[in-house]
């Protein structure tokens, strides 16, 4: 067994060469009891549908006329990843409404058609302070039939928390189009945005 000295340095070392593709805390996300019953209290709450409306109302904007979105927010719109990005250093939002509102993007997800491929942690350093990236990782639930396309409903979805030394910087959410040709093309992003949004 290693002294305690060799362990401190071993435990430097790692932090100091972790990288988003090599962290050094990697391990599944969790929520313990008191925080999955303070999130249950969130979804009946009022600020849930706020936070919904808004989305809803943003992205509409973004599709007449993008530069009017608020500056909270931003919009991916490329022809194979789809998404948004919600940013508090505005402050419009508290952190913890964006961690319920990350965990509540999932459950809306997974009721359809998508089942959970990966919820889990990455901690790392970047530059002279740490990152931390919380991520739900979600694929849609495929049936191969002979001789059809596979529909592959919006894509992959990747929904991810992003923190700098503790503080909540933005939440990312991305649907990404399979271009194989065993797959019908994506359903349309403001058909997910609809189902994310409403009741």
């Amino acid at each position: 067994m290693e002294n305690i000295w060799a362990y401190i340095k071993r435990m430097f070392r790692e932090t100091e060469e972790s990288s988003p593709v090599r962290p050094y805390v990697h391990e599944e996300l969790v929520r313990t009891e008191p925080e999955q019953i303070v999130y249950e209290q969130w979804k009946n709450s009022l600020d849930r549908r706020r936070m919904l409306n808004n989305l809803s109302d943003e992205y509409a904007t973004h599709q007449i006329d993008a530069v009017q979105v608020d500056h909270a927010m931003d919009f991916l719109d490329t022809p194979s990843m789809k998404g948004f990005v919600i940013h508090t250093k505005t402050g419009k939002y508290e952190q913890q409404d964006l961690v319920f509102l990350f965990d509540y993007l999932k459950e809306k997800v997974l009721q359809n058609g998508y089942t959970n491929y990966m919820s889990d942690r990455r901690i790392y350093q970047r530059g002279k302070g740490m990152e931390m990236v919380e991520r739900h990782y979600l694929k849609p639930r495929t049936l191969l039939q002979e001789n059809k396309k596979i529909n592959q409903r919006f894509g992959n979805v990747r929904i991810e928390l992003l923190y700098r030394n503790d503080a909540l910087i933005n939440l990312q959410f991305s649907a990404t189009g399979y271009s194989d040709h065993l797959f019908k093309d994506a359903s349309d992003f403001k058909d997910l945005m609809s189902l994310l949004t409403t009741e």
